[in-house]
């Protein structure tokens, strides 16, 4: 038998690791479908970010990064892949791999970029949220990407995200039958 005060330690844990998990989440979200008010919501408001020579406060970074991506990219993808967390109480230090896939002006072209997100949340009034955030750069390709643009393609119409809320995936509930922001056409 588990004894009471470890399963309750276990479950504060998973919880945390959970809330944790869906923070960094939420930030990838929040860049890729330009939503300023998710974004933001990711940092405490003494948050710092830290891309390359580029630091903003917390409520300044969602502005910075929509306007960056905005100015460079059709559209891009941030996907989250190995991300590990120390917690000690109400702070923890997490790593967190990411590749980047920006879609150039015009579509033809698509850089990719993998790095990590070296993080510090804190909890602070029961919610996890980014303290410091430095971003490393590991390495880029970049490719063709006109395939997007051929009839092959684009005779299958396959659905496009939009960098705003109108985003199927924000819509509730969501249905077979619901109409597409956008399509590749």
């Amino acid at each position: 038998m588990t004894d009471p005060a470890d399963l309750e330690r276990n479950v504060q844990y998973l919880m945390d690791r959970t809330a944790i998990l869906d923070c960094i989440a939420n930030h990838a979200r929040g860049c890729d479908r330009h939503d300023t008010d998710l974004l933001g919501s990711t940092y405490h408001d003494d948050g710092v970010d830290e891309h390359g020579a580029t630091i903003n406060s917390g409520p300044d970074y969602a502005g910075w990064a929509n306007s960056t991506h905005a100015a460079t990219a059709d559209a891009h993808t941030h996907n989250i892949t190995t991300h590990t967390c120390e917690i000690d109480g109400d702070t923890a230090h997490c790593e967190s791999y990411a590749i980047v896939g920006l879609l150039g002006k015009g579509s033809s072209t698509v850089q990719l970029m993998s790095g990590r997100y070296i993080d510090r949340l804190e909890k602070r009034d029961g919610t996890w949220r980014i303290a410091v955030r430095r971003s490393t750069v590991e390495w880029t390709a970049s490719a063709d990407a006109s395939l997007l643009q051929s009839p092959f393609f684009t005779k299958q119409a396959f659905l496009k995200g939009t960098r705003d809320t109108s985003d199927l995936s924000y819509q509730r509930p969501l249905e077979a039958d619901s109409d597409a922001p956008a399509r590749w056409r």
